[in-house]
C-alpha cells in the first residue's frame, strides 16, 4: 500500500506532466531577480502553474530549485520556449530594470506573441514610457498594463499591493491570479483595476512620492527627539514602537521601532553608525515634476526630495557645520507632554502629506484621462504597500461618501483630526527652529495647509510685479477683464 505522502508526489509529478504537455501554463515572469522570484513562488503556492525567463542560468535554477514539491514551475533561459509554455491569451509580467531593459525584454518576446496576448511592465517605470509602449503594442494587438507593485520582497513573496492601469477588459485575464497573491486588508484584495493607459504606474509613481513625504517626517521627528531633546536611544526606540498602537499605525512606524532596536555584533545601535548620505531612485523626483508640470502644489514631498539630495553635499556640510553657527541652551521639558507634542505633529503632517498625493492623482485623472476612483487607490493602499497605514481606511471612507472630493483636507472628519493636532504641528517647528534643527518637510506641510486655509494669499502683489516688469497683466477683484497699468507715470 502507498502512503498518502507517496500518492501526493505521484499526483504531483502528474500534474507537471500534464501541464508540461499541454502548455497551460497561467502566467509567466521576465526577471528572476528578488520581486520576480517570489512572484512566481508567490502564484504558485496558490495553485497557479507559473514559468520565469531570465537570461542568468543561476537564477533559473534558483527558482527551480525554491520550488515546492506542490509547486508546478519551470524556468528557462530561452524565449521563444518560455512563450510556447503559456496558454492562450498569455499573460507575461516584466519585472526588468526601468528604461531600455523593458523596451528590450519586449523586443525579445514579440516575435513570438500573437495578437490578444499581454504583457505587463511591474517595475517603477516612468508613466509617459508606459504611455508609449501602450500605443506601440496596441497597434500590434497586444495588451500592455503598466502595474505598480509595491511592498518589497517579502511582499512579492506574501502579498502586495499591486496598482494595474491598461486594458479594462484584458485585465479580467489576470484578476484571478492577482486577486489570489495580493494583501488582504480585511476580505479585500489590494489589488483592483485603477484606470486607462499608464494609470498603475501613476499611482505607483504617487505612492513613492508619498512614501518618501513620509519618510523624510520620520526621520525628522527622530531627530528632533536625539538632537533636540537629547533622548536616549532607548528611549526613542520604545516611542516609536508604542506609536504603532495609535492612531500613526503604519508598516513605516513599525519598522521604525524594529530599525531603532537593532544592534551590530558589537552591540551598538546599528543605526548610529549608518552613514547620513541617502540614496535614490528617482521616483520621488518623478513625483515632484510632475506635480509642478500640472500645477499641484506638494510641498512635503518636494522637501524630501531635497533633503536626499542635500544629504549628498556631505563633505560641504562638514565644512559649514564648524563655520556656520548657532548655540541655544539647553531646555527643560515634561517628556510625556513631549511625546505626545511630537506624535500630534507627526500625524497632522503625515495626514497632509497624503492629501498632496491623493489631490495630485485627482488632477492627473482628468489631465491624462485615467478615470481613477480614489476610493479604490486608497483601499489597496490598505495592505501589502509601504505607505499602509490605519488613516488610508479614513481617507477610503471619504471618498466613497463624497467621489467628486477635490481634496481630503475637506472632508469634515479628516479635516478635525488636522484641527484636533494644529497646536502640536506649530510648536514643534517653533521648537525646531529655535534650535537651528532642519525641518523642511515638516515646516512644509504646516505651510501647505496654512496656504490651503488662506482665502486671501499675497500672490496678489506678485501679479503687479509681473505685470510692472513685463506687461504680463492681472485680473481684478472688483471688475471683469484682464488688465495692464503703466506702473511708472
Amino acid at each position: 500500500m502507498r502512503s498518502a505522502m507517496q500518492w501526493q508526489r505521484i499526483q504531483t509529478i502528474i500534474n507537471l506532466v500534464i501541464e508540461l504537455f499541454m502548455k497551460t501554463f497561467d502566467f509567466g515572469i521576465v526577471g528572476l531577480g528578488v520581486m520576480g522570484h517570489n512572484l512566481l513562488l508567490n502564484m504558485a503556492d496558490q495553485k497557479f502553474a507559473v514559468a520565469g525567463l531570465d537570461l542568468d542560468k543561476d537564477k533559473v535554477n534558483w527558482l527551480e530549485h525554491e520550488a515546492n514539491p506542490g509547486h508546478i514551475i519551470k524556468a528557462t533561459t530561452v524565449a521563444e520556449e518560455f512563450v510556447s509554455l503559456m496558454k492562450k491569451p498569455r499573460a507575461i509580467m516584466l519585472l526588468v530594470p526601468a528604461g531600455k531593459p523593458v523596451d528590450s525584454a519586449i523586443q525579445s518576446l514579440l516575435p513570438y506573441l500573437d495578437k490578444g496576448d499581454i504583457l505587463i511592465d511591474g517595475g517603477n517605470t516612468y508613466f509617459t514610457d508606459t504611455d508609449r509602449r501602450f500605443e506601440q503594442l496596441s497597434a500590434k494587438g497586444i495588451h500592455f498594463f503598466g502595474m505598480g507593485i509595491s511592498g518589497g520582497e517579502k511582499g512579492a513573496r506574501f502579498g502586495p499591493s499591486m496598482m494595474p492601469g491598461g486594458d479594462k477588459q484584458a485585465y479580467e485575464r489576470l484578476r484571478p491570479i492577482f486577486e489570489a497573491i495580493a494583501a488582504k486588508a480585511g476580505a479585500d484584495p489590494c489589488v483592483e483595476y485603477l484606470g486607462n493607459g499608464s494609470a498603475g504606474n501613476y499611482v505607483k509613481m504617487v505612492h513613492n512620492g508619498i512614501e518618501y513625504g513620509i519618510m523624510q517626517l520620520i526621520s525628522e521627528i527622530y531627530d528632533l527627539m536625539k538632537r533636540g531633546y537629547d533622548l536616549d536611544d532607548d528611549t526613542i526606540q520604545k516611542i516609536f514602537e508604542d506609536w504603532n498602537s495609535t492612531e500613526l499605525q503604519s508598516f513605516l512606524i513599525e519598522i521604525t521601532g524594529q530599525i531603532l532596536k537593532k544592534t551590530d555584533q558589537d552591540g551598538i545601535r546599528l543605526v548610529n553608525i549608518i552613514s547620513d548620505w541617502a540614496k535614490s531612485k528617482g521616483t520621488g523626483k518623478w513625483t515632484s515634476q510632475n506635480a509642478m508640470d500640472l500645477q499641484v502644489p506638494v510641498p512635503t514631498i518636494d522637501a524630501a526630495v531635497t533633503m536626499r539630495d542635500m544629504s549628498k553635499n556631505k563633505p560641504e556640510r562638514i565644512q559649514a557645520a564648524s563655520k556656520l553657527v548657532w548655540n541655544t541652551e539647553h531646555d527643560s521639558f515634561d517628556l510625556p507632554v513631549t511625546i505626545e507634542l511630537l506624535k500630534g505633529a507627526l500625524y497632522f503632517s503625515t495626514l497632509i502629506t497624503y492629501a498632496q498625493g491623493l489631490a495630485l492623482l485627482g488632477k492627473a485623472s482628468i489631465e491624462y484621462n485615467y478615470d481613477l476612483k480614489l476610493e479604490t487607490v486608497t483601499k489597496i493602499w490598505r495592505g501589502g504597500c509601504i505607505i499602509r497605514a490605519a488613516a488610508l481606511e479614513d481617507f477610503r471612507a471619504a471618498f466613497a461618501k463624497n467621489p467628486q472630493l477635490k481634496n481630503i483636507l475637506l472632508d469634515a472628519e479628516i479635516a478635525q483630526k488636522i484641527n484636533n493636532n494644529q497646536r502640536d504641528i506649530r510648536e514643534t517647528v517653533q521648537f525646531a527652529v529655535q534650535k537651528g534643527i532642519p525641518v523642511a518637510a515638516l515646516m512644509n506641510a504646516l505651510a501647505y495647509f496654512d496656504a490651503y486655509r488662506s482665502e486671501n494669499l499675497p500672490t496678489n502683489l506678485i501679479q503687479a510685479q509681473r505685470d510692472y516688469f513685463g506687461a504680463h497683466t492681472y485680473e481684478r477683484i472688483d471688475a471683469p477683464g484682464i488688465f495692464h497699468t503703466n506702473w511708472n507715470e
